[in-house]
């Protein structure tokens, strides 16, 4: 073609016609312990002034059609891809730069260019095979390529395309990432920086979440000039964000020529979440679980701050460090206990041992940072021994609470300079005096630091690393590091899914899992006979282990997907991928011998082609559609700082702070789930009982009598909001209490009344569990917990066994001595009368005192029942008898209630003798003597 070979020659006159810039080495095979001390990679830096000058496209005499930004956000992955028009409007040939600012986190999955209707399309192939292709043509031009800039947040993509006047060139960027929840948001950031005015700029941004948007908001980051004009459409499970400034509200003033966009675009949202089971999806033969409880009592925390006082600190950097520092300590507990070393060449303890986490311990630890002056080297090694044994005596002596987290928090702005200085040693000497239930977290300060180094060492005991930037808001990055972390909520969590349901599980055990944040294990599906899947997910609280299991079905979400114009279908097959890659590449840059090394790279490179990711080993090659036209975009070959992390193996986090926070341990035992389901549990039930008194309905109360094999029945007649008092026992400290919800509008002039609350308190186990018809609440001490209907769970506490069996029912043991089933109804929601109500069923031989009472407790003490003189009623299966109880001569009637425990639609019929008028006579004083003024109230003595 003519234009093909217009092309080409502008290849070939203009060497300048692509820009390749890459910095620095980082594919070596060689394994770190046998790298020099001084050869390690130190990333290059762009100034500032070549920040300030970036602008998305480049160039003289140019005029921007268009430039367009779309992300399809589908269950937390987004699909981002970034469209511009441009032609060259000048006399002469020229070069246009087409530049793009992405997250770091970022997978680049795809770059098109089309020059005068001459196209190059990209394909992820191996580096080695893709610059071997491009050292080909390599004379015709150099190589669009990825740069780093000293961005906290963000990577350049930079393109360069030298073209003759007239032409027109479209350029368009795809990439793609994971949304990390943060503080329970998922942020999501676009760097818009044109340079100039465009005619057509437009900012989309979907978003289609399964299970529902809890909410999307839009901080406006890009300044008061652009007050107002995001517009924001959401609905259940969808939203749509839009930024589309007119030609005149791009102008920085109303005759201004420079466009005031410059900045970055900023979308939040967080998902609706049914239960603490978490998410599971499954789609496109991938499955994703996401897991992020919430709700629950935090872990108390005992941490040695571990401070770098060396001369290298002296200044903003320590004044910004003390400032944070006096912050952080504000934040802790009396539950925490904690500790402060700071170090240059010599090594001081502000305490020998962890203290409590009183006012008056803080303040002093205030005190003793505010007074330190910053000289001298950096002695890390000795530093961190010494905090590990600090911890190491605290646990020996019995001051650590067996279900707390024990950390160290390092922050360093330099490498060691005295006592041990080989990292490879420093790295040794901890991990071989740290125990499991310790981990490290890492804060490296500036540049000058060996972030390799701080990453590796915190990876390799359950922690993670962060960079601080060295600027006037690195106070604030210490705090908001430190929050991500200052909430433990769960330790040893297990995610695993029936056996050989699924294969290539990613990380699927994690040591601590953090307020804000969420747990997320992908992998392919396996069996694809089975219509649901099954994932049984455990973890240890403040003071009770979780057994929960979540199912999903295999073609739902598909089906879904199917109709969503704006989603992303391959979100769970990329997911995976993205996942995995980032652990393996995280595992690389811990992996101490070559051949481990290799294996790695090997997984990650079939991997990255197949899925079509510029990793730190693959590379992008352009290749013209119409000729032998080549170029490559290259990914930064320093993955500490290029690549985002996912769920990495050992939990490493960008180096912006956002991440999924938590850190690994061991490989769960695959015969897990056989062991652990839920449905097979060995719990006793009510429901397995051979008696139990029944309340049900509205309300209907069954009591069995063992004695004389009898059933008898009674209704309560009473008003919405009371409490009745069912078992009130103030000898063994029990209450078990309901308060009455009532019907949407009255039926045969009568309003019917059901339980909507059920609580249960003992108080020698100091536990409450009060169940409702949308959720369960758990409280053990000063410890709570909160659970949906949406998942099967088990959760054991020191003194109580909570058995939740998904929108059916739950089962409350305490002290194996009291069992209570709360069994749930749903009804039609837009039913004109039903309401979903609760039933109750508490076994005849619970063990109560002598004391006990209420409407079912004084049935413990079975009375002495007689049943004579039967006789027809007036219809033939309703007959009439006379029953003498409690000096009572009482007229029943015999007719039937329903037991709803191996039935739980229809019922099965009990048949029982009916004690009219509230049970008058059969049950002591009457039904208004058992209303009680709160949930928690015990029965006054009748």
């Amino acid at each position: 073609m003519k234009l093909t070979a217009l092309l080409v020659s502008l290849l070939l006159l203009h060497s300048q016609a692509f820009e390749f810039v890459i910095d620095g080495e980082w594919e070596s095979e060689m394994s770190e312990e046998h790298l020099p001390e001084s050869g390690r990679h130190r990333r290059s830096i762009l100034t500032s002034e070549e920040e300030e000058d970036f602008e998305a496209i480049q160039g003289h005499d140019i005029t921007v059609k268009s430039y367009k930004v779309e992300s399809r956000i589908t269950s937390r992955f987004a699909y981002t891809t970034v469209r511009s028009s441009v032609v060259n409007s000048g006399p002469s040939p020229q070069s246009i730069g087409f530049n793009v600012q992405i997250p770091k986190r970022a997978f680049i999955s795809n770059f098109t260019m089309n020059v005068n209707g001459i196209t190059f399309i990209g394909s992820v192939k191996e580096k080695t095979v893709a610059r071997n292709l491009y050292a080909q043509a390599r004379s015709r031009g150099k190589a669009a390529g990825i740069v780093r800039t000293n961005s906290q947040e963000m990577e350049t993509f930079r393109t360069e395309v030298h073209v003759p006047a007239g032409s027109k060139v479209e350029f368009e960027l795809h990439y793609q990432e994971m949304m990390q929840r943060k503080q329970g948001i998922y942020t999501h950031t676009l760097h818009l920086q044109p340079g100039r005015l465009v005619p057509l700029f437009q900012v989309d941004v979907y978003i289609y979440e399964p299970k529902g948007i809890k909410f999307v908001q839009t901080p406006n980051t890009l300044g008061d000039h652009f007050e107002g004009l995001t517009k924001v459409v959401q609905s259940t499970d969808k939203a749509h964000v839009v930024f589309r400034p007119s030609l005149q509200q791009q102008r920085k003033c109303a005759n201004c020529t420079e466009s005031a966009v410059d900045g970055v675009f900023t979308v939040q949202y967080d998902v609706e979440r049914e239960n603490n089971g978490g998410e599971l999806q499954v789609s496109d033969g991938h499955v994703v679980h996401f897991f992020a409880p919430s709700d629950l009592s935090p872990l108390s925390k005992n941490i040695v701050f571990v401070i770098d006082v060396s001369g290298s600190m002296w200044g903003l950097k320590m004044k910004q460090t003390v400032e944070a520092m006096k912050a952080i300590l504000d934040d802790l507990t009396m539950d925490d206990s904690f500790s402060i070393i700071d170090f240059n060449h010599n090594v001081r303890c502000w305490n020998e041992e962890l203290v409590t986490g009183t006012s008056i311990n803080i303040n002093e630890a205030k005190e003793y940072i505010q007074n330190i002056k910053p000289n001298g080297g950096t002695n890390i090694n000795e530093a961190l021994l010494k905090a590990v044994k600090m911890l190491l005596t605290a646990q020996s002596e019995g001051m650590i609470e067996p279900r707390s987290v024990s950390m160290i928090i390092l922050v360093s702005d330099g490498d060691p300079t005295v006592g041990e200085i080989k990292l490879g040693a420093i790295q040794k000497n901890v991990k071989r005096l740290m125990r499991e239930e310790f981990s490290l977290f890492s804060l490296g300060i500036g540049f000058d630091v060996d972030f390799d180094f701080l990453e590796r060492i915190a990876m390799e005991n359950r922690g993670m690393a962060q960079r601080i930037y060295a600027n006037s808001d690195a106070s604030k990055q210490l705090k908001l590091f430190y929050s991500q972390i200052s909430s433990p909520l769960l330790r040893k969590i297990t995610v695993h899914f029936t056996e050989g349901t699924v294969e290539n599980i990613t990380q699927n055990q994690f040591d601590k899992f953090f307020d804000g944040s969420e747990l997320v294990v992908a992998g392919k599906l396996k069996d694809m006979s089975t219509k649901i899947l099954n994932v049984f997910t455990t973890a240890s609280a403040a003071t009770m282990d979780l057994n929960i299991e979540t199912e999903a079905g295999l073609d739902e979400l598909d089906d879904v997907l199917s109709h969503q114009q704006h989603s992303f279908p391959g979100f769970a097959r990329q997911m995976w991928a993205y996942i995995t890659i980032n652990q393996l590449l995280s595992e690389r840059s811990v992996a101490r011998t070559i051949g481990k090394k290799r294996k790695i790279t090997q997984k990650i490179l079939e991997l990255a082609v197949e899925h079509q990711f510029v990793t730190p080993l693959t590379a992008l090659l352009v290749e013209s559609t119409d000729g032998p036209e080549r170029l490559l975009a290259d990914s930064p070959k320093d993955p500490k700082q290029g690549c985002c992390p996912g769920t990495g193996t050992t939990a490493s986090i960008p180096s912006n702070g956002e991440g999924v926070f938590f850190v690994s341990s061991n490989p769960p035992d695959p015969s897990w789930a056989e062991h652990q389901r839920l449905t097979s549990s060995s719990t006793p039930r009510p429901s397995e009982a051979k008696t139990v008194h029944v309340v049900e309905n509205d309300p209907h109360f069954i009591v069995h009598l063992p004695k004389s094999n009898t059933d008898v029945c009674f209704n309560i007649d009473s008003k919405p909001g009371h409490i009745l008092s069912l078992v009130s026992d103030p000898g063994a400290g029990i209450v078990i209490n309901g308060q009455l919800v009532g019907a949407k509008q009255m039926k045969n002039r009568k309003l019917n009344t059901y339980f909507g609350t059920i609580y249960i308190y003992s108080k020698a186990a100091r536990v409450k569990v009060t169940v409702s018809t949308s959720k369960i609440n758990l409280v053990e001490g000063k410890a709570s917990y909160s659970f949906s209907w949406g998942s099967n769970a088990k959760v054991s506490l020191k003194r109580m066994k909570v058995d939740i069996v998904k929108d059916q029912s739950v089962n409350v043991v305490i002290g194996n001595k009291i069992s209570v089933m709360v069994m749930l109804h749903r009804v039609w929601k837009k039913h004109p009368i039903n309401v979903d109500f609760l039933g109750i069923y508490a076994p005849s031989d619970n063990q109560y005192s002598s004391q006990v009472h209420g409407l079912i407790g004084q049935f413990t003490k079975e009375p002495e029942v007689k049943v004579f003189d039967v006789r027809e009623g007036t219809e033939p299966e309703k007959k009439m008898a006379t029953m003498e109880v409690k000096g009572n001569k009482l007229s029943v009637t015999r007719g039937f209630q329903k037991d709803y425990r191996q039935d739980q639609k229809y019922g099965s019929d009990v048949n029982c003798w009916f004690v009219h008028n509230s049970g008058k006579g059969f049950i002591d004083g009457n039904y208004t003597h058992y209303i009680v003024p709160e949930l928690d109230s015990f029965l006054p003595p009748l």
